[in-house]
Protein backbone atom coordinates (compact mmCIF):
# COMPACT_ATOMS: atom_id res chain seq x y z
CA UNK A 1 0.00 0.00 0.00
CA UNK A 2 3.00 2.14 0.83
CA UNK A 3 4.54 2.81 -2.44
CA UNK A 4 1.28 2.52 -3.56
CA UNK A 5 0.52 5.64 -2.06
CA UNK A 6 3.84 7.57 -3.16
CA UNK A 7 3.59 6.57 -6.65
CA UNK A 8 0.27 8.28 -6.95
CA UNK A 9 0.94 12.16 -7.81
CA UNK A 10 -2.41 12.66 -6.08
CA UNK A 11 -1.93 11.73 -2.96
CA UNK A 12 2.32 11.44 -2.22
CA UNK A 13 3.53 14.19 0.38
CA UNK A 14 6.94 12.68 0.04
CA UNK A 15 8.67 13.54 2.87
CA UNK A 16 5.89 15.66 4.47
CA UNK A 17 4.44 12.40 5.23
CA UNK A 18 3.73 13.13 9.04
CA UNK A 19 5.17 9.92 11.55
CA UNK A 20 0.96 9.48 12.31
CA UNK A 21 0.67 9.35 8.36
CA UNK A 22 3.87 7.25 7.43
CA UNK A 23 2.96 4.31 9.95
CA UNK A 24 -0.96 4.41 9.12
CA UNK A 25 0.09 3.83 5.59
CA UNK A 26 2.18 1.45 5.54
CA UNK A 27 5.08 3.99 4.59
CA UNK A 28 7.42 3.50 7.81
CA UNK A 29 11.12 3.03 5.95
CA UNK A 30 10.21 3.82 2.52
CA UNK A 31 11.14 7.59 3.26
CA UNK A 32 14.08 9.72 5.07
CA UNK A 33 13.47 10.04 8.50
CA UNK A 34 13.76 13.99 8.95
CA UNK A 35 9.10 15.76 8.33
CA UNK A 36 9.53 18.34 5.80
CA UNK A 37 6.92 21.03 5.66
CA UNK A 38 5.99 22.01 2.18
CA UNK A 39 7.63 24.78 2.24
CA UNK A 40 10.89 22.99 3.03
CA UNK A 41 9.84 20.67 0.03
CA UNK A 42 9.48 23.99 -2.21
CA UNK A 43 12.64 25.73 -0.94
CA UNK A 44 14.35 22.61 -1.86
CA UNK A 45 13.08 21.61 -4.93
CA UNK A 46 13.80 25.30 -6.79
CA UNK A 47 17.28 24.58 -5.47
CA UNK A 48 17.20 21.90 -7.71
CA UNK A 49 15.36 23.57 -10.31
CA UNK A 50 17.48 26.60 -10.63
CA UNK A 51 20.74 24.48 -11.30
CA UNK A 52 19.15 22.90 -14.73
CA UNK A 53 21.63 24.35 -17.29
CA UNK A 54 18.64 25.00 -19.87
CA UNK A 55 15.28 25.26 -20.36
CA UNK A 56 14.43 22.16 -21.89
CA UNK A 57 16.38 20.58 -18.63
CA UNK A 58 14.22 22.81 -16.18
CA UNK A 59 11.28 21.82 -18.03
CA UNK A 60 11.99 18.34 -17.54
CA UNK A 61 12.83 18.56 -14.21
CA UNK A 62 9.37 19.94 -13.98
CA UNK A 63 7.61 17.33 -15.11
CA UNK A 64 9.61 14.82 -12.64
CA UNK A 65 7.80 16.58 -9.89
CA UNK A 66 4.85 17.10 -11.46
CA UNK A 67 4.36 13.39 -12.05
CA UNK A 68 5.45 12.68 -8.45
CA UNK A 69 3.82 15.32 -6.55
CA UNK A 70 1.17 17.64 -7.58
CA UNK A 71 0.81 19.50 -4.58
CA UNK A 72 4.41 20.37 -4.32
CA UNK A 73 4.43 20.99 -8.19
CA UNK A 74 1.64 23.77 -7.85
CA UNK A 75 2.93 25.14 -4.74
CA UNK A 76 6.27 25.96 -6.42
CA UNK A 77 4.57 27.08 -9.68
CA UNK A 78 2.55 29.44 -7.50
CA UNK A 79 5.64 31.19 -5.75
CA UNK A 80 7.37 31.61 -9.52
CA UNK A 81 4.24 32.09 -11.87
CA UNK A 82 6.62 34.60 -14.38
CA UNK A 83 9.60 32.53 -13.78
CA UNK A 84 7.88 29.22 -14.38
CA UNK A 85 5.25 30.10 -17.05
CA UNK A 86 7.99 29.95 -20.32
CA UNK A 87 9.29 27.21 -19.01
CA UNK A 88 6.31 25.16 -18.44
CA UNK A 89 4.44 26.19 -21.21
CA UNK A 90 5.58 28.39 -24.55
CA UNK A 91 7.90 28.70 -25.45
CA UNK A 92 9.82 25.89 -23.74
CA UNK A 93 7.08 23.14 -24.80
CA UNK A 94 7.69 24.07 -28.18
CA UNK A 95 11.18 21.64 -27.86
CA UNK A 96 9.65 19.10 -25.38
CA UNK A 97 6.91 18.74 -27.94
CA UNK A 98 9.22 17.97 -30.47
CA UNK A 99 11.38 15.83 -28.31
CA UNK A 100 8.48 13.68 -26.49
CA UNK A 101 8.54 10.51 -27.88
CA UNK A 102 12.72 10.69 -27.30
CA UNK A 103 12.15 12.43 -23.50
CA UNK A 104 9.14 9.71 -22.39
CA UNK A 105 9.25 8.42 -19.50
CA UNK A 106 5.57 8.59 -18.30
CA UNK A 107 1.94 9.04 -19.53
CA UNK A 108 1.05 12.13 -17.19
CA UNK A 109 -2.42 10.61 -16.37
CA UNK A 110 -3.40 11.49 -19.71
CA UNK A 111 -5.93 9.82 -22.44
CA UNK A 112 -4.46 8.83 -25.91
CA UNK A 113 -6.86 7.51 -28.38
CA UNK A 114 -6.38 5.91 -32.10
CA UNK A 115 -8.15 6.63 -34.90
CA UNK A 116 -7.37 3.16 -36.44
CA UNK A 117 -8.86 1.81 -32.75
CA UNK A 118 -12.33 0.53 -32.26
CA UNK A 119 -14.42 3.44 -31.35
CA UNK A 120 -16.20 1.35 -29.04
CA UNK A 121 -12.68 1.77 -27.41
CA UNK A 122 -12.55 5.78 -26.28
CA UNK A 123 -15.24 5.28 -23.59
CA UNK A 124 -13.08 2.50 -21.92
CA UNK A 125 -9.81 4.43 -22.73
CA UNK A 126 -11.59 7.62 -21.20
CA UNK A 127 -12.60 5.76 -17.95
CA UNK A 128 -9.13 3.90 -17.74
CA UNK A 129 -7.36 7.21 -17.44
CA UNK A 130 -10.04 9.14 -15.13
CA UNK A 131 -10.65 6.15 -12.56
CA UNK A 132 -11.85 7.39 -9.13
CA UNK A 133 -11.53 11.34 -10.24
CA UNK A 134 -14.45 13.55 -10.94
CA UNK A 135 -13.74 15.13 -14.20
CA UNK A 136 -14.80 18.50 -14.73
CA UNK A 137 -12.21 19.72 -17.21
CA UNK A 138 -10.96 18.18 -20.95
CA UNK A 139 -8.54 19.98 -22.71
CA UNK A 140 -8.32 17.63 -26.18
CA UNK A 141 -6.06 18.22 -29.32
CA UNK A 142 -5.63 16.17 -32.21
CA UNK A 143 -2.15 18.17 -32.97
CA UNK A 144 -2.65 19.52 -36.77
CA UNK A 145 -1.81 22.86 -35.70
CA UNK A 146 1.02 23.20 -32.36
CA UNK A 147 2.01 26.86 -31.56
CA UNK A 148 3.58 27.50 -34.56
CA UNK A 149 5.37 24.72 -35.32
CA UNK A 150 2.58 22.60 -36.91
CA UNK A 151 1.69 19.20 -36.77
CA UNK A 152 3.03 16.94 -34.64
CA UNK A 153 0.41 14.44 -33.26
CA UNK A 154 0.99 11.92 -30.37
CA UNK A 155 3.67 14.42 -29.27
CA UNK A 156 1.62 17.25 -28.77
CA UNK A 157 -0.46 15.70 -25.66
CA UNK A 158 2.17 17.94 -24.27
CA UNK A 159 0.17 21.16 -24.95
CA UNK A 160 -2.46 19.71 -23.78
CA UNK A 161 -0.91 18.51 -20.55
CA UNK A 162 0.96 21.95 -20.23
CA UNK A 163 -2.59 23.89 -20.76
CA UNK A 164 -4.22 22.17 -17.81
CA UNK A 165 -0.85 23.23 -15.69
CA UNK A 166 -2.04 26.52 -16.45
CA UNK A 167 -5.76 26.58 -15.55
CA UNK A 168 -4.72 24.90 -12.04
CA UNK A 169 -1.88 27.93 -11.43
CA UNK A 170 -3.68 30.34 -12.63
CA UNK A 171 -7.43 30.22 -11.68
CA UNK A 172 -7.34 26.99 -9.23
CA UNK A 173 -8.82 24.13 -10.91
CA UNK A 174 -8.32 20.89 -8.96
CA UNK A 175 -5.94 18.78 -10.81
CA UNK A 176 -7.13 15.76 -9.78
CA UNK A 177 -10.44 17.12 -11.91
CA UNK A 178 -8.64 17.64 -15.18
CA UNK A 179 -7.38 15.28 -18.23
CA UNK A 180 -5.59 15.80 -21.19
CA UNK A 181 -6.38 14.05 -24.09
CA UNK A 182 -4.80 13.74 -27.73
CA UNK A 183 -6.85 12.42 -30.78
CA UNK A 184 -4.05 10.57 -32.34
CA UNK A 185 -5.73 10.54 -36.20
CA UNK A 186 -1.52 10.00 -38.02
CA UNK A 187 0.64 13.00 -38.87
CA UNK A 188 1.77 14.58 -42.62
CA UNK A 189 5.13 15.68 -40.57
CA UNK A 190 7.26 13.42 -42.28
CA UNK A 191 9.76 14.04 -39.71
CA UNK A 192 7.71 12.14 -37.03
CA UNK A 193 6.56 8.93 -39.77
CA UNK A 194 10.34 8.02 -40.14
CA UNK A 195 11.56 8.51 -36.70
CA UNK A 196 11.96 5.36 -35.20
CA UNK A 197 11.43 6.34 -31.43
CA UNK A 198 7.59 8.27 -32.92
CA UNK A 199 4.99 6.74 -30.21
CA UNK A 200 2.37 7.81 -32.29
CA UNK A 201 0.32 6.38 -35.49
CA UNK A 202 3.10 6.07 -38.50
CA UNK A 203 0.76 6.85 -41.38
CA UNK A 204 -0.75 10.24 -42.56
CA UNK A 205 -3.56 11.91 -41.25
CA UNK A 206 -6.82 10.66 -42.03
CA UNK A 207 -9.81 13.56 -42.56
CA UNK A 208 -13.22 13.40 -43.68
CA UNK A 209 -16.22 11.52 -42.84
CA UNK A 210 -13.94 8.78 -40.64
CA UNK A 211 -11.80 11.90 -38.22
CA UNK A 212 -15.59 13.32 -37.52
CA UNK A 213 -16.94 10.13 -36.45
CA UNK A 214 -13.99 10.00 -34.13
CA UNK A 215 -13.96 13.35 -33.02
CA UNK A 216 -17.97 13.01 -32.42
CA UNK A 217 -17.50 9.62 -30.83
CA UNK A 218 -15.07 10.96 -28.14
CA UNK A 219 -17.11 14.18 -27.72
CA UNK A 220 -20.35 12.28 -26.80
CA UNK A 221 -18.50 9.78 -24.68
CA UNK A 222 -16.71 12.03 -22.62
CA UNK A 223 -19.65 14.16 -22.51
CA UNK A 224 -21.53 11.10 -20.86
CA UNK A 225 -19.02 10.15 -18.72
CA UNK A 226 -18.60 13.55 -17.30
CA UNK A 227 -21.81 15.77 -17.93
CA UNK A 228 -20.40 18.27 -15.92
CA UNK A 229 -17.19 18.74 -18.22
CA UNK A 230 -15.78 21.54 -19.77
CA UNK A 231 -14.43 21.14 -23.13
CA UNK A 232 -11.04 23.00 -24.04
CA UNK A 233 -9.80 22.56 -27.66
CA UNK A 234 -6.69 23.21 -28.49
CA UNK A 235 -4.13 23.19 -31.81
CA UNK A 236 -6.79 21.51 -34.24
CA UNK A 237 -5.46 21.77 -38.15
CA UNK A 238 -6.41 25.10 -40.06
CA UNK A 239 -9.43 22.62 -41.99
CA UNK A 240 -11.07 21.04 -38.97
CA UNK A 241 -10.90 23.88 -35.92
CA UNK A 242 -13.25 25.75 -36.77
CA UNK A 243 -15.73 23.81 -37.67
CA UNK A 244 -15.66 21.30 -34.68
CA UNK A 245 -15.99 24.18 -32.76
CA UNK A 246 -19.55 24.88 -34.43
CA UNK A 247 -20.91 21.71 -34.23
CA UNK A 248 -20.79 21.88 -30.48
CA UNK A 249 -20.66 25.52 -28.88
CA UNK A 250 -24.42 25.61 -29.42
CA UNK A 251 -25.17 21.89 -27.38
CA UNK A 252 -22.20 21.72 -24.64
CA UNK A 253 -19.76 23.97 -22.87
CA UNK A 254 -16.97 23.78 -24.96
CA UNK A 255 -14.20 26.44 -25.98
CA UNK A 256 -11.58 26.62 -28.59
CA UNK A 257 -8.42 28.82 -26.90
CA UNK A 258 -6.52 29.38 -30.80
CA UNK A 259 -10.02 30.47 -31.90
CA UNK A 260 -12.06 32.09 -29.44
CA UNK A 261 -8.83 32.63 -26.71
CA UNK A 262 -6.41 34.42 -28.90
CA UNK A 263 -9.16 36.47 -30.32
CA UNK A 264 -10.17 37.43 -26.25
CA UNK A 265 -7.11 38.23 -25.43
CA UNK A 266 -6.41 40.05 -28.05
CA UNK A 267 -9.90 42.21 -27.94
CA UNK A 268 -8.81 42.84 -24.43
CA UNK A 269 -5.09 44.40 -25.80
CA UNK A 270 -7.05 46.61 -28.24
CA UNK A 271 -9.62 48.07 -25.37
CA UNK A 272 -6.80 48.53 -22.95
CA UNK A 273 -4.85 50.41 -26.00
CA UNK A 274 -7.69 52.43 -26.61
CA UNK A 275 -8.18 53.39 -23.03
CA UNK A 276 -4.70 54.86 -23.08
CA UNK A 277 -4.88 56.32 -26.52
CA UNK A 278 -8.61 58.12 -25.65
CA UNK A 279 -9.66 56.97 -29.31
CA UNK A 280 -12.72 54.70 -30.24
CA UNK A 281 -13.02 51.24 -31.34
CA UNK A 282 -15.50 51.89 -34.38
CA UNK A 283 -12.41 54.71 -35.60
CA UNK A 284 -9.95 52.23 -36.14
CA UNK A 285 -8.93 50.17 -39.32
CA UNK A 286 -7.39 46.72 -38.73
CA UNK A 287 -4.96 44.56 -40.53
CA UNK A 288 -4.76 41.30 -39.77
CA UNK A 289 -1.02 39.52 -41.12
CA UNK A 290 -1.96 35.83 -41.22
CA UNK A 291 -5.59 34.76 -41.96
CA UNK A 292 -5.14 30.99 -40.51
CA UNK A 293 -7.38 30.04 -37.87
CA UNK A 294 -5.60 32.73 -35.05
CA UNK A 295 -5.91 35.32 -37.62
CA UNK A 296 -9.52 34.84 -38.47
CA UNK A 297 -11.08 33.96 -35.44
CA UNK A 298 -9.14 37.26 -34.00
CA UNK A 299 -10.82 39.02 -36.53
CA UNK A 300 -14.55 37.54 -35.53
CA UNK A 301 -13.90 38.25 -32.44
CA UNK A 302 -13.04 42.42 -32.59
CA UNK A 303 -15.40 42.94 -35.69
CA UNK A 304 -18.13 41.70 -33.05
CA UNK A 305 -17.24 43.82 -30.46
CA UNK A 306 -17.49 47.03 -33.44
CA UNK A 307 -21.43 45.10 -33.78
CA UNK A 308 -22.06 45.35 -30.08
CA UNK A 309 -20.86 49.25 -29.85
CA UNK A 310 -23.78 49.90 -32.15
CA UNK A 311 -22.13 49.66 -36.07
CA UNK A 312 -23.82 48.30 -39.06
CA UNK A 313 -22.73 44.88 -39.81
CA UNK A 314 -21.71 46.03 -43.33
CA UNK A 315 -20.12 48.69 -42.60
CA UNK A 316 -18.18 47.38 -39.49
CA UNK A 317 -16.96 44.98 -42.46
CA UNK A 318 -15.40 47.46 -44.54
CA UNK A 319 -13.04 48.18 -41.52
CA UNK A 320 -11.12 44.92 -41.59
CA UNK A 321 -8.23 44.15 -43.85
CA UNK A 322 -6.95 40.45 -44.23
CA UNK A 323 -3.77 39.19 -45.52
CA UNK A 324 -2.90 35.49 -46.30
CA UNK A 325 -0.26 33.61 -48.84
CA UNK A 326 -1.83 34.65 -50.93
CA UNK A 327 -1.82 38.93 -50.13
CA UNK A 328 -4.95 40.68 -49.12
CA UNK A 329 -7.87 38.51 -49.62
CA UNK A 330 -10.39 39.28 -52.50
CA UNK A 331 -13.79 37.74 -52.66
CA UNK A 332 -13.49 36.20 -56.21
CA UNK A 333 -10.62 33.72 -54.25
CA UNK A 334 -11.88 30.61 -54.48
CA UNK A 335 -9.16 28.93 -52.11
CA UNK A 336 -10.84 31.34 -49.47
CA UNK A 337 -12.19 29.26 -46.01
CA UNK A 338 -15.93 29.96 -44.53
CA UNK A 339 -13.87 32.40 -41.77
CA UNK A 340 -11.72 34.45 -44.34
CA UNK A 341 -14.82 35.13 -46.94
CA UNK A 342 -17.08 37.28 -44.78
CA UNK A 343 -13.77 39.67 -44.49
CA UNK A 344 -12.51 39.69 -47.97
CA UNK A 345 -12.78 42.72 -50.10
CA UNK A 346 -14.02 43.66 -53.91
CA UNK A 347 -11.36 44.33 -56.00
CA UNK A 348 -13.02 47.57 -57.78
CA UNK A 349 -12.39 49.28 -54.58
CA UNK A 350 -8.80 49.78 -55.07
CA UNK A 351 -7.10 51.38 -58.10
CA UNK A 352 -4.08 48.67 -58.06
CA UNK A 353 -5.64 44.92 -56.55
CA UNK A 354 -3.24 42.89 -58.29
CA UNK A 355 -0.31 44.51 -56.94
CA UNK A 356 -1.80 43.86 -52.82
CA UNK A 357 0.02 40.84 -52.89
CA UNK A 358 2.45 41.74 -50.05
CA UNK A 359 2.33 43.61 -46.29
CA UNK A 360 3.91 47.04 -47.43
CA UNK A 361 1.87 47.42 -50.59
CA UNK A 362 -1.39 46.74 -48.17
CA UNK A 363 -0.15 49.51 -45.38
CA UNK A 364 0.18 51.67 -48.40
CA UNK A 365 -2.82 51.39 -49.23
CA UNK A 366 -5.77 51.58 -46.37
CA UNK A 367 -3.53 53.17 -43.91
CA UNK A 368 -4.44 50.50 -40.79
CA UNK A 369 -4.60 51.80 -37.42
CA UNK A 370 -4.04 48.20 -35.80
CA UNK A 371 -1.74 45.94 -37.13
CA UNK A 372 -2.15 41.98 -35.88
CA UNK A 373 0.53 39.57 -36.52
CA UNK A 374 0.02 36.15 -36.61
CA UNK A 375 1.81 35.05 -39.56
CA UNK A 376 4.86 33.26 -38.13
CA UNK A 377 6.80 35.38 -40.68
CA UNK A 378 9.60 36.45 -38.33
CA UNK A 379 10.60 40.28 -38.78
CA UNK A 380 7.56 40.90 -41.62
CA UNK A 381 7.08 44.34 -39.52
CA UNK A 382 9.74 45.86 -41.19
CA UNK A 383 11.05 49.70 -40.34
CA UNK A 384 9.52 50.83 -43.51
CA UNK A 385 6.02 48.90 -43.24
CA UNK A 386 6.17 50.57 -39.64
CA UNK A 387 6.83 54.11 -40.25
CA UNK A 388 4.03 53.94 -43.50
CA UNK A 389 1.47 52.71 -40.51
CA UNK A 390 2.87 55.52 -37.82
CA UNK A 391 2.34 58.13 -40.46
CA UNK A 392 -1.21 58.00 -40.72
CA UNK A 393 -2.38 57.17 -37.17
CA UNK A 394 -1.29 58.97 -33.71
CA UNK A 395 -0.86 55.65 -31.62
CA UNK A 396 -0.65 52.53 -33.88
CA UNK A 397 -1.71 49.42 -32.48
CA UNK A 398 0.71 46.62 -33.29
CA UNK A 399 0.56 43.05 -31.70
CA UNK A 400 3.24 40.91 -33.75
CA UNK A 401 1.96 37.90 -31.46
CA UNK A 402 3.23 35.23 -33.40
CA UNK A 403 5.16 32.45 -31.03
CA UNK A 404 7.83 31.68 -29.97
CA UNK A 405 10.19 33.87 -29.98
CA UNK A 406 11.56 32.94 -33.18
CA UNK A 407 8.76 33.48 -34.86
CA UNK A 408 7.50 36.89 -33.66
CA UNK A 409 6.76 39.32 -36.76
CA UNK A 410 8.91 42.04 -34.89
CA UNK A 411 10.72 43.44 -31.63
CA UNK A 412 9.24 45.49 -29.28
CA UNK A 413 12.07 47.69 -28.83
CA UNK A 414 12.39 48.22 -32.62
CA UNK A 415 8.36 49.16 -33.19
CA UNK A 416 9.14 51.93 -30.46
CA UNK A 417 12.02 52.96 -32.10
CA UNK A 418 10.23 53.32 -35.26
CA UNK A 419 7.45 54.96 -34.08
CA UNK A 420 9.18 57.45 -31.76
CA UNK A 421 7.63 56.32 -28.64
CA UNK A 422 4.25 56.08 -29.65
CA UNK A 423 3.53 52.25 -30.32
CA UNK A 424 1.23 50.45 -28.37
CA UNK A 425 2.33 46.69 -28.31
CA UNK A 426 0.95 43.55 -27.38
CA UNK A 427 3.20 40.20 -27.75
CA UNK A 428 2.94 37.07 -28.42
CA UNK A 429 5.43 36.01 -26.02
CA UNK A 430 6.99 37.72 -22.80
CA UNK A 431 9.00 40.84 -23.35
CA UNK A 432 11.43 42.80 -20.63
CA UNK A 433 10.54 46.27 -19.89
CA UNK A 434 12.24 48.80 -22.72
CA UNK A 435 13.76 51.72 -22.04
CA UNK A 436 13.37 54.45 -24.57
CA UNK A 437 14.18 58.71 -24.64
CA UNK A 438 13.90 58.13 -20.42
CA UNK A 439 10.42 56.43 -20.70
CA UNK A 440 10.40 52.67 -18.97
CA UNK A 441 7.76 51.02 -21.47
CA UNK A 442 6.08 48.02 -19.96
CA UNK A 443 5.31 45.85 -23.01
CA UNK A 444 1.88 43.72 -22.42
CA UNK A 445 1.67 40.20 -23.59
CA UNK A 446 -1.38 38.95 -25.43
CA UNK A 447 -0.83 35.74 -23.57
CA UNK A 448 -3.86 33.54 -23.54
CA UNK A 449 -3.05 32.40 -19.90
CA UNK A 450 -4.51 35.51 -19.05
CA UNK A 451 -7.63 34.77 -20.32
CA UNK A 452 -8.75 30.75 -20.77
CA UNK A 453 -7.95 29.72 -16.68
CA UNK A 454 -10.86 32.35 -15.97
CA UNK A 455 -13.06 31.59 -18.87
CA UNK A 456 -13.31 27.78 -17.31
CA UNK A 457 -13.01 29.03 -13.81
CA UNK A 458 -16.19 31.17 -14.56
CA UNK A 459 -17.96 28.45 -15.95
CA UNK A 460 -17.04 25.28 -14.02
CA UNK A 461 -18.46 27.60 -10.95
CA UNK A 462 -21.44 29.06 -12.47
CA UNK A 463 -22.29 25.68 -13.82
CA UNK A 464 -22.74 27.26 -17.40
CA UNK A 465 -24.48 24.84 -19.94
CA UNK A 466 -22.69 26.58 -22.89
CA UNK A 467 -19.78 29.50 -23.38
CA UNK A 468 -21.27 32.01 -25.57
CA UNK A 469 -20.68 35.37 -26.97
CA UNK A 470 -21.72 37.67 -24.38
CA UNK A 471 -19.65 35.40 -21.86
CA UNK A 472 -16.49 36.09 -24.27
CA UNK A 473 -16.98 39.45 -24.40
CA UNK A 474 -17.57 39.74 -20.40
CA UNK A 475 -14.15 38.47 -20.32
CA UNK A 476 -12.53 40.56 -22.78
CA UNK A 477 -13.72 43.63 -20.95
CA UNK A 478 -13.18 42.77 -17.15
CA UNK A 479 -9.28 42.65 -18.67
CA UNK A 480 -9.27 45.68 -21.32
CA UNK A 481 -9.98 48.04 -18.55
CA UNK A 482 -7.44 46.73 -15.99
CA UNK A 483 -4.68 49.33 -17.51
CA UNK A 484 -3.39 52.58 -16.14
CA UNK A 485 -3.79 55.17 -18.49
CA UNK A 486 -2.09 57.77 -16.40
CA UNK A 487 1.59 56.07 -16.29
CA UNK A 488 3.72 56.71 -19.01
CA UNK A 489 4.47 53.33 -20.82
CA UNK A 490 2.05 51.66 -19.43
CA UNK A 491 1.41 48.61 -20.73
CA UNK A 492 -2.08 47.36 -22.58
CA UNK A 493 -2.34 44.33 -21.19
CA UNK A 494 -2.47 43.26 -17.51
CA UNK A 495 0.98 41.41 -16.40
CA UNK A 496 1.16 37.94 -16.16
CA UNK A 497 3.13 38.41 -12.48
CA UNK A 498 -0.94 38.54 -11.52
CA UNK A 499 -2.65 35.78 -13.31
CA UNK A 500 -4.01 34.55 -10.35
CA UNK A 501 -6.04 38.01 -9.91
CA UNK A 502 -7.11 38.31 -13.12
CA UNK A 503 -7.88 34.71 -13.61
CA UNK A 504 -10.57 35.35 -10.72
CA UNK A 505 -11.59 39.01 -12.52
CA UNK A 506 -12.18 37.28 -15.81
CA UNK A 507 -14.38 34.07 -13.82
CA UNK A 508 -16.58 36.66 -12.23
CA UNK A 509 -17.46 38.12 -15.07
CA UNK A 510 -17.84 35.13 -17.42
CA UNK A 511 -20.18 33.75 -14.37
CA UNK A 512 -22.05 36.96 -13.52
CA UNK A 513 -23.31 36.85 -16.91
CA UNK A 514 -24.15 33.14 -17.62
CA UNK A 515 -26.29 33.53 -14.14
CA UNK A 516 -27.94 36.66 -14.90
CA UNK A 517 -29.31 35.19 -18.54
CA UNK A 518 -30.38 31.77 -16.62
CA UNK A 519 -27.76 29.81 -18.56
CA UNK A 520 -26.55 27.37 -15.68
CA UNK A 521 -27.54 23.96 -14.36
CA UNK A 522 -27.65 25.14 -11.11
CA UNK A 523 -29.41 27.96 -9.76
CA UNK A 524 -26.32 29.89 -8.38
CA UNK A 525 -27.31 32.49 -5.59
CA UNK A 526 -23.52 33.94 -4.82
CA UNK A 527 -21.68 34.45 -7.55
CA UNK A 528 -18.08 35.16 -5.51
CA UNK A 529 -18.67 32.17 -3.38
CA UNK A 530 -19.53 30.08 -6.23
CA UNK A 531 -15.86 30.63 -7.36
CA UNK A 532 -13.84 30.84 -3.95
CA UNK A 533 -15.77 26.82 -3.52
CA UNK A 534 -14.55 25.59 -6.82
CA UNK A 535 -10.83 26.36 -6.39
CA UNK A 536 -8.48 24.61 -5.23
CA UNK A 537 -5.53 25.30 -2.73
CA UNK A 538 -1.78 23.92 -3.52
CA UNK A 539 -1.70 22.23 0.13
CA UNK A 540 -1.32 18.72 2.56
Amino acid sequence: MGYNILNDPFKNKGTAFTKEERKSLGLEGLLPPYVQTLQEQVDQTYAQFQSKPSDLEKRVFLMQIFNENRVLFYKLFSQHVVEFMPIVYDPTIAETIENYSELFVQPQNATFLSIDDDLDTIKTSLKNASAGRDIRLIVVTDAEGILGIGDWATNGVDIAVGKLMVYTAAAGIDPSQVLPVVLDAGTNNKELLDDPMYLGNRHERIYGEKYHKFVDTFVEDAEELFPEMYLHFEDFGRGNAAEILDRYKDKYTVFNDDIQGTGIIVLAGILGALNISGEKMTDQVYLSFGAGTAGTGIVSRVYDEFIQQGMDPKEAKKHFYLIDKQGLLFDDDETLTPQQKPFAHKRDEFENPDELTNLEAVVKAVHPTILVGTSTQPGSFTQDIIKEMAAHTERPIIFPISNPTKLAEAKAEDLLKWTDGKALIGTGIPVKDVEYNGTTYQIGQANNALVYPGLGLGAIASTATVLDDEMISAAAHSLGGIVDTDKPGAAVLPPVSKLDQFSTTVAKAVADSAVKRDLTREKIDDVDKAIENTKWDPEY
